[in-house]
């Protein structure tokens, strides 16, 4: 049997405990001004600064502007250009469609990365394809292979509404691109840069998995289904967001197997940061070298401490660095 079928087998295994996860410590907390639609979606580094983007607007990103303990969003608005067919099934691009006209953000924008020469790549949930936009602001959509989302429908990803692709990851230089499904059932999808096209080498899948995870014991319910909410690449790894069980978790690139998961399960919880909601909040993450950024997507609702407005927590980096074993 292959290394990489070894590891979609591990993926189905029993739950995975947070408590085993040592946890992070918090350095700072951000409150995000200027987000006008709110639900911060993604984060990524570019260039001076970190940038972000929100799921009910197509058409801007924002540059966080971190001179204060609370922060400005400023934004940068781009011409989207027409949406390509991926290949997803009639009836999950009609209800894609509707949510979108109802609530705003037809493209549901749920990931952010960012290549060295200063290139944002945002995910597309609705329609499962990546947008482009150069640092003059011009966007196109990736040229992706169609197995990347056939491979992913017949390994059990991207069947259901709202449980589409909810990360993206470049390497620096842009020659490999990973995409992160969300829930029912998980997994991670790989392609390669070929000039100015995609391809998948060896197939598209990295993993997949389903079963639950474990939640922190403030949480209402035991365990919930495993889910990714944002995917990022450090040092040649890839770093997932798993809400579920409130951490942060090391995976290899080769098959996507879980390497270590650390916890922010105790600034999550603490009461003064508790949504009125039986789910995680976070759903953007950057890792570098000091540490990690983490975005919440308040999703319209307060806080407990009466906050309403998007927040973006800064982790230390866990002792021994992000490459420490466990």
């Amino acid at each position: 049997m292959s290394a990489r079928w070894m590891a979609l087998l591990v993926a189905l295994a029993v739950p995975f405990s947070a408590a085993a996860a040592p946890e992070l410590t918090m350095v700072s907390e951000h409150p995000v001004e200027g987000i006008a639609a709110g639900n911060l979606s993604g984060l990524a580094w570019c260039g001076d600064a970190l940038w972000a983007v929100s799921d009910r607007e197509d058409n801007v990103l924002y540059r966080l502007d971190a001179s204060d303990t609370v922060w400005q969003a400023e934004a940068e608005r781009f011409e989207l250009p027409p949406v390509p067919n991926t290949g997803l099934s009639w009836g999950v691009r009609v209800r894609s469609a509707f949510t979108g006209m109802l609530r705003g953000g037809e493209m549901d924008f749920e990931g952010l990365s960012c290549d060295s020469l200063g290139n944002r790549y945002l995910v597309s949930e609705a329609h499962a394809a990546v947008l482009r936009v150069s640092p003059a602001g011009t966007a196109e959509w990736l040229n992706l292979p169609v197995a990347v989302v056939r491979q992913a429908r017949a390994s059990g990803m991207l069947l259901k509404f709202n449980a589409m692709f909810e990360g993206v990851a470049v390497d620096p230089s842009a020659d490999r691109l990973w995409l992160a499904a969300e829930h029912s059932r998980r997994g991670l999808m790989v392609t390669h840069r070929n000039q100015n096209s995609w391809r998948c080498t060896g197939g598209c899948v990295l993993m997949v998995g389903g079963g639950r995870d474990s939640t922190p014991p403030a949480m209402d319910e035991a365990t919930q289904p495993r889910r990714f909410s944002g995917l990022t690449f450090y040092s040649d790894k890839l770093f997932t967001l798993e809400p579920v069980a409130h951490q942060i978790c090391r995976r290899k690139l080769e098959n996507g197997e879980r390497e270590a998961c650390w916890s922010y399960a105790d600034t999550a919880m603490a009461e003064p940061r508790r949504y009125d909601t039986p789910y995680g909040n976070a759903e953007a993450l950057w890792v570098d070298a000091e540490g990690a950024w983490v975005g919440i997507d308040n999703n319209e609702l307060t806080r407990a401490d009466g906050e309403k407005r998007p927040v973006v927590w800064r982790f230390a980096a866990p002792k021994g660095g992000w490459s420490a074993k466990q």
